[in-house]
């Protein structure tokens, strides 16, 4: 082969070393993200190394022998995905439990299979077979790096964004919904002559004790004395689990909705346990997925037992308290573990592969303030419905502002 010949890159094998770099500049992200959990970090940082390193050689010496490795460690980072995304990856630390694909690492795994069909076409071809010409055009390597660049820039601002805008994390209507009890946010009685303060200042809950949820108007002081009990006792029980390997270790495992902002790992054995509103066996625990994708405990989600409804909830705290249903929702799944997706809501079918699983009413418990208050509901995924005729509440006398 003439040097003018050697030094030419197939057009199929310079598109996979793109997409390979590309990739790795994802999983580079993505050992950052997973700093927590030592394992996960040096296997996305080695994986990342070998992504980008073998990019870089394939363009500079096209062999075959080159391009089968980069298809068979390629085809290895993109069976490391399908593995972490439906069942987990026991071995490594960080990654033991399926998650819900997200854009960013899609995104990688869409340009790491690209890279192993490029390079297997490369390792195939007919050896001595003159190398075909760059193509020009939208398909010349300008384009397909610049469009490459897109992508990747694209999943590294979802991996790194702050607060995974539009997720759930934020309540429903916050500063706009009025309270069940025909009060609006500020705790004032609507109507007529303008509002009524409330006869003892609120203070906004800030995550620490004593609570104190009084100055809200229609709230007796046996239901505020509830509601401050049951906060009371999550500020003081939940943070056992503000790792999620405690968490994981106690039986609850996530349901895969991390790409909302926040991520529910349920318990699905304290289902119907006998237990109620027991802070001490939480059928579910609400975590952030923050910046660079950490968990952040930040609330417990109580399910009612079998043959609860809206209509039997019971009266934890009067209006400062709403429970809330789903039947809006799929899952697929056995046993402890379920995966959730969003869906049309009942009667309509769930997409092939899922079921309706109604569980029975619910509500959250904030142990950090909110703007919402210390019982707000969520919205979008994890927003669910409220009692026919109900607002979703908003309580601002006790919100984060």
């Amino acid at each position: 082969m003439r040097p003018t010949q050697q030094a030419a890159t197939p057009t199929v094998l310079a598109w996979a070393a793109v997409a390979s770099m590309g990739a790795g500049a994802v999983h580079a992200t993505a050992a950052g993200v997973h700093g927590e959990h030592r394992q996960a970090a040096v296997a996305f940082a080695v994986l990342a190394a070998f992504q980008v390193g073998w990019g870089a050689l394939a363009l500079a010496w096209p062999r075959r022998g080159v391009a089968a490795v980069g298809a068979l460690g390629n085809a290895v980072a993109l069976g490391g995905w399908l593995a972490a995304m439906t069942v987990g990856i026991g071995a490594i630390d960080g990654l033991e439990a399926a998650e819900d694909p997200a854009f960013a690492d899609t995104a990688a795994a869409v340009l790491a299979g690209l890279a192993v069909i490029g390079a297997g076409a490369g390792a195939l071809a007919p050896a001595g077979r003159r190398p075909r010409p760059r193509l020009p055009g939208l398909f010349g390597p300008v384009p397909v790096a610049a469009a490459t660049a897109v992508v990747v820039v694209a999943a590294l601002v979802t991996v790194t964004g702050d607060d995974h805008a539009g997720g759930g994390h934020v309540a429903a209507g916050a500063g706009d919904h009025a309270h069940g009890d025909g009060t609006d946010g500020d705790g004032a009685a609507e109507g007529g002559g303008g509002h009524q303060a409330a006869p003892v200042p609120p203070e906004p809950f800030d995550g620490t004790l004593p609570v104190d949820l009084g100055g809200v108007p229609g709230v007796s002081p046996e239901q505020q004395a509830r509601a401050e009990a049951l906060l009371t006792a999550n500020v003081e029980k939940l943070p056992r689990f503000a790792d999620t390997a405690a968490a994981l270790a106690a039986g609850y495992t996530p349901i895969g909705d991390a790409g909302t902002g926040v991520e529910h790992y349920i318990n699905w054995s304290l289902i119907g346990d006998g237990r109620q509103l027991d802070a001490e066996y939480p059928e579910s625990l609400v975590y952030r997925v923050g910046a660079r994708r950490q968990r952040t405990l930040e609330a417990a989600m109580y399910v009612l037992e079998p043959g609860s409804t809206l209509d039997t909830v019971p009266d934890v705290g009067g209006p400062l308290v709403q429970f809330h249903v789903h039947n809006d929702l799929c899952w697929r799944g056995s046993g402890d573990r379920y995966q959730v997706i969003p869906a049309a809501e009942v009667p309509a079918p769930c997409p092939a592969g899922f079921e309706r699983k109604l569980l029975e009413p619910m509500m959250h418990v904030w142990i950090v303030a909110h703007p919402c208050g210390p019982f707000a509901a969520l919205e979008g995924i994890s927003g669910g419905q409220v009692q026919e005729g109900e607002a979703v509440a908003c309580d601002h006398a006790h919100g984060s502002g």
